[in-house]
């Protein structure tokens, strides 16, 4: 089987055109082979707890549909016009021409076919996401660095950083099935500090004003191992703008307002503030934890102890944190199936390392599901415990026969319609609580009397 992955649990960079989708009202235009736009929305909106078409999405993407003639004589003409005519009846606030496999291979220059297409009233950029360059991941960093260098562009002269104001680099939309509740949690906590954020994605955000925005940050913030960092580090390069890197999603209370102190650190913000906002969020939060004492105390012995994290690194590492510095919960192992590049992958140990001693030298770095869930089953079995495994609609038959309970964390989810729910935060702390104790009794460990009348 050499060379075959199976279930992967990502996409090829061409996947990138929902990271498009998900700015408002920006309309990918691919210049791809038939049916590979819609491989990729099959499988990262519909696939991913069935979240809609959006403004652009779906059947409404335009696509060059390249053919034989293509690959033989070149498809820039073709895209040329395919460009005009999504000018002329798609109404977008920005334009992005993303290449596929077939166009990649035949060299098609479709950054210069944008630039000679784009007018001043509508701004057209290119990219090249050929599926070859990699995963979605690294084609939603080849979208962020266009955007940047493209769009937002060069500034004239110094600027003045507006005191206060953040971009954030995190979660790649549809790829994290919760994105949009992700993302409207990350602003909302770091609003309660006294901040203004460019969240850049999602309903949050306020759509290309917003990255028009980046160069007057005083701060970036990289929300995830790897992916952003590379945007990050460009902005530095461009607008002289710092970043702080965090390399892990916070998820619950001891995370999230360790993060919050840290963010209001680097920016020099009123401690005060930032405490009673803290203050105001753990109060909250403790209550409502509180509430599940007598559950946890009337079936312990139902309640699992052992984790399976098998998620890509911006949620897992998060998610792995939470389990075992708030919950008591062990994570035996935490399969990332992003495929970071090495000096990723060391950063990555290093902060598991700091989690938990031993928790790095738990991770593997594995993008074959089929791989993960044998891996899987052969712990459970040896250590003969009732186990909570993170993953996707993959693992459901593997969580069915090892009587596990299931928390989904990744794509595909076909089980779930996903609305806004999210897992980051203090609000997604306790969403998780939720999900993960009432799989205990969904999964029947449990033996429940009928009352009779």
């Amino acid at each position: 089987m050499g060379g075959i992955i199976q279930e992967a649990k990502y996409s090829c960079a061409l996947g990138s055109q929902q990271s498009v989708l998900a700015i408002p009202r920006a309309i990918p235009i691919i210049h791809a082979g038939p049916g590979c736009s819609a491989r990729q929305f099959s499988y990262l909106s519909a696939g991913a707890g069935y979240q809609g078409e959006g403004y652009a999405g779906g059947a409404q993407i335009p696509c060059t549909n390249s053919t034989q003639n293509e690959v033989v004589f070149g498809g820039e003409k073709k895209l040329g016009k395919l460009i005009d005519a999504t000018l002329d009846v798609m109404d977008g606030d920005l334009y992005v021409v993303m290449s596929g496999c077939t166009a990649g291979i035949v060299g098609d220059d479709v950054k210069q076919v944008a630039e000679d297409h784009s007018t001043k009233e509508k701004k057209v950029i290119g990219v090249d996401t050929a599926g070859f360059r990699g995963n979605n991941y690294k084609g939603h960093n080849l979208v962020l660095e266009a955007l940047i260098e493209q769009f937002v562009g060069d500034v004239d002269e110094e600027i003045e950083p507006e005191k206060g104001l953040v971009n954030v680099f995190s979660v790649v939309p549809y790829q994290d099935v919760y994105w949009r509740g992700d993302l409207e949690e990350i602003k909302r906590i770091l609003t309660g500090i006294g901040l203004k954020v460019n969240i850049l994605f999602g309903y949050g955000s306020e759509g290309v004003s917003e990255w028009k925005n980046i160069p007057n940050a005083q701060l970036n913030i990289v929300l995830s191992p790897w992916v952003g960092l590379s945007a990050a580090k460009l902005c530095q390069r461009k607008y002289g703008t710092p970043f702080l890197h965090e390399p892990v999603l916070p998820v619950g209370l001891k995370a999230t307002s360790a993060f919050l102190r840290r963010v209001g650190e680097a920016l020099e913000l009123d401690t005060d503030k930032v405490e009673s906002f803290i203050k105001y969020e753990e109060k909250r939060y403790k209550k409502y934890f509180v509430s599940i004492g007598d559950f946890l105390a009337d079936y312990s012995s139902y309640i699992p102890f052992d984790a399976y994290v098998s998620a890509d690194d911006i949620y897992g590492v998060g998610i792995s944190d939470f389990l075992e510095n708030e919950l008591g919960i062990e994570v035996v192992k935490f399969y990332d199936s992003s495929e970071p590049n090495n000096a990723s992958k060391d950063r990555i140990k290093e902060k598991l390392e700091s989690i938990k001693e031993g928790l790095g030298e738990r991770v593997v770095f594995e993008g074959d599901n089929a791989l993960i869930k044998e891996d899987i089953k052969r712990n459970i079995d040896e250590r003969k415990t009732k186990s909570v495994i993170f993953g996707s609609s993959w693992d459901r038959e593997l969580a069915y026969n090892t009587k596990s309970v299931l928390i989904y964390l990744s794509v595909p989810i076909l089980e779930k319609v996903i609305v806004s729910k999210s897992y980051v935060g203090y609000n997604g702390g306790l969403q998780l609580i939720e999900d993960l104790y009432s799989g205990v009794l969904n999964k029947g460990f449990i033996a429940h009397t009928t009352v009779e009348k």
